[in-house]
């Protein structure tokens, strides 16, 4: 008991909470008692409190493994104003000098940094494992967990080299954390981490305060956000695009309608796009358009909608991005604007790439396009895609649930699916059961000489379409589940069992056509005195001006609620309010407490935080580094390796060398990896293109019988314009 005191203690210390959330004191507990420890925990439920509270209190130093170097930066800077001593935490990655490294190296040696943000490629570098391999080292947290399997929606192949790299470094209590990922990726994580016997924590993926609506694309889309926009103004929203034209074309028109947005992807300069974001936070722009290279680093908890100009290429990617809606438990709404073309042009852009990882990419893409399609309540249906049941039948927070369709009885045709997924013994996915039902002779269909079946052609009656209906809605039932270790195969349950022996009623609802606009469901904030409220944000928004940090790195909207409801005027009292701790409350509380006294007497009244975003450091002897390999004809594969950058991302940065000047020959690998006639055409469609953008080009070669990669295209990009750019 008196560890759990102490813990409370501790949360209220540093973080200025009175309570913890959800599993948080479990899992701290958990890792605290040296124990491996799995974290399934929502976007906005409170991950990152699960390590930085141990690491602050534990001897030793923690390693954070995490993903992006920005996103390094703000959780560093973000816990650097929860104390007084900035060297309490500290990122090691390249974009530091030597410097910076042997200072930040030093405060480990003192016994100063309880936190080190680190990503994969830093811990392979020899110096730093002789290092860390000297340093008490209290645990390992693995922050964006999902990165190590192949079947999340961000997978990043270094992750896969952490167990290797931990076991050399030394041994230490691991904390995996994720905030999305199906049992297949769950199991993958655990193993590839080495941890099959972690204690997990899976807290509920539903997030209440978010409405979920799918709108079908039309013509007019980009006005239609357009309008949605200025119904929203002053609201801070992020507009997600599959292609950077789209986002360039779009932020230009919001602007065009008098609206303070801003275009973001990773075709932009690295200082253009921090700043950008640090507009963003600091509410000096209210709407970000972007790519999908927008968002693992932004934690701003006021993000009042989501907009997804395109479909998603995952059902997990669609809720890590629409998560970033409503964090601080306020309004949220995510909207999406659905076209069976963002199908088929997500399906070309899969051409070229391992044949494995077509097919796991076509299955993720499946399922987003079931969700888009479906007529159930969206959040049962997201739901159990992550393993959770969702009990009401309605649940109010979406357009499906808010304009139900009419049920439709379809016992006798779930009777039908039970009994093709029998015949043909559990071992084949969705598509074919379909083909066999609706009589089609698929190759695949008379290669297992499935037309024989009695029950080939026994529902031809209906279209695919409602099959596909039948089956997910069973799913959903409990009637039909799919493989974990084969994913996709449709087995029957012991429930689908029963069914068969003794039907029940069996009701669905068919899919929609996109053809209806439902109006937007939002809900306010629940503040006592609104104007109190408003002339709170306004403070606030001028000390985060004079302090150059987003205004809720001095308080959340929870916090100014709080304020406005329970009237604070003095720091004792201010340390009484969600989310204000002992330090923040010295740091910024007493303008806070002044304008609320004030407000009282003049009225006859009885009577939080994210992170700051730095400039990033000067990148020219990286580019320097990078132009003395090609002069030197070091192969492109050894120089991404060696960066720890995919090819991809290393050709985007020789190209913004070349764009800025610098005459680059890549011939000598050009002429290794591709043959004259595949490269001739590529750069002839540069010559006649209008402009060059990438996703365009891989449009125009879509349809061509000859593939071509993303990297040839650069490649012979960067070729066209090194002579004749210059």
């Amino acid at each position: 008991m008196n560890n759990e005191i102490n813990l409370t203690d501790q949360l209220k210390r540093f973080f200025g909470f009175d309570s913890f959330k959800g599993d948080q004191e479990a899992i701290i507990h958990n890792l605290l008692e040296g124990k491996d420890t799995f974290v399934l925990m929502p976007t906005g439920g409170g991950k990152s409190l699960c390590y930085q509270l141990p690491a602050l209190i534990s001897e030793g130093t923690a390693i954070v493994v995490s993903p992006l170097i920005a996103l390094m930066k703000n959780q560093v800077d973000a816990i650097r104003q929860v104390t007084d001593d900035d060297g309490i935490a500290h990122y090691l990655n390249s974009s530091l000098s030597k410097t910076q490294i042997d200072m930040v190296k030093q405060d480990i040696v003192d016994g100063r940094t309880k936190l080190l943000y680190v990503a994969p490629e830093s811990l392979t570098k020899e110096e730093n494992m002789r290092f860390l391999s000297k340093t008490k080292i209290s645990f390992y947290a693995i922050d964006e967990a999902h990165c190590i399997s192949e079947w999340g929606h961000d997978f990043r192949p270094e992750y896969r080299n952490i167990r290797p790299l931990v076991d050399k470094i030394g041994n230490a209590p691991i904390i995996a954390l994720t905030a999305t990922a199906t049992d297949k990726v769950r199991a993958d994580i655990k193993k590839s981490l080495g941890i099959p016997d972690a204690t997990e924590f899976k807290s509920s993926f539903n997030r209440p305060n978010l409405y979920y609506e799918i709108r079908p694309k039309t013509k007019d889309v980009d006005k239609d956000i357009t309008r949605f926009v200025l119904q929203n103004r002053g609201k801070s929203g992020i507009i997600y695009c599959l292609s950077r034209r789209r986002v360039e074309e779009l932020a230009e028109m919001l602007r065009t309608n008098s609206i303070s947005a801003r275009a973001y992807h990773a075709g932009m300069e690295s200082a253009e796009r921090a700043a950008t974001q640090d507009d963003f936070l600091m509410e000096r722009i209210d709407v970000i358009v972007a790519t999908i290279a927008f968002g693992m680093g932004i934690d701003k908890p006021d993000v009042r909608y989501v907009i997804h100009y395109d479909i998603p290429k995952s059902l997990e990617g669609y809720y890590q991005e629409t998560g970033r809606a409503g964090r601080d438990g306020g309004e949220g709404l995510c909207i999406t604007f659905f076209s069976p073309n963002d199908l088929r042009k997500l399906e070309k852009f899969m051409q070229g790439k391992p044949v494995a990882e077509q097919d796991i990419g076509r299955q993720l893409l499946q399922e987003t396009a079931s969700y888009a399609e479906t007529s159930v309540c969206r959040r049962k249906f997201l739901l159990h895609y992550f393993g959770e049941v969702y009990e009401p039948e309605n649940c109010c927070k979406c357009d499906n649930c808010l304009h139900p369709r009419q049920l439709v009885e379809a016992t006798s045709e779930l009777q039908l699916v039970l009994r093709a997924i029998n015949a043909v013994k559990e071992g084949f996915k969705t598509n074919h059961i379909i083909d066999i039902l609706v009589g089609n002779e698929t190759d695949d269909v008379i290669a297992h000489r499935h037309e024989l079946l009695n029950c080939f052609g026994s529902g031809d009656r209906h279209e695919a379409p409602f099959w596909n209906a039948v089956i997910r809605q069973a799913m959903i039932s409990g009637y039909i589940s799919k493989g974990i270790e084969n994913y996709g195969l449709l087995s029957i349950t012991p429930e689908g069992r029963s069914f068969m022996k003794s039907p029940q009623e069996f009701c669905i609802t068919e899919d929609r056509e996109f053809d209806e606009y439902n109006d937007m469901v939002g809900e306010g904030t629940s503040v006592l005195d609104e104007t109190l409220f408003a002339m709170l944000k306004d403070l606030r928004r001028d000390v985060a001006r004079r302090k150059n940090l987003p205004p809720y790195v001095i308080f959340q909207d929870p916090s100014l609620e709080d304020m406005a409801t329970s009237y604070p005027t003095n720091i004792e009292e201010l340390k009484n309010i969600k989310g204000v701790g002992a330090g923040k409350a010295q740091r910024y509380g007493a303008e806070f407490c002044q304008l609320i006294a004030r407000y009282c007497e003049e009225n006859e009244i009885d009577r939080f935080e994210d992170f700051r975003v730095r400039t990033l450091v000067n990148k020219s002897a990286e580019k320097v580094s990078i132009i003395l390999a090609v002069d030197r004809q070091v192969d492109l594969d050894e120089i991404a390796k060696t960066k720890g950058l995919s090819l991809s991302e290393l050709l985007d940065e020789i190209y913004s060398i070349v764009d800025s000047g610098t005459k680059l020959n890549l011939d000598y690998y050009i002429n290794e990896v591709m043959d004259d006639y595949h490269m001739q055409d590529i750069y002839d469609y540069f010559r006649e293109a209008e402009n060059n953008d990438i996703d365009e080009a891989l449009d125009e070669f879509a349809d061509d019988e000859d593939e071509y990669t993303e990297e040839e295209i650069k490649l012979v990009r960067i070729k066209f314009l090194a002579e004749n750019g210059h």
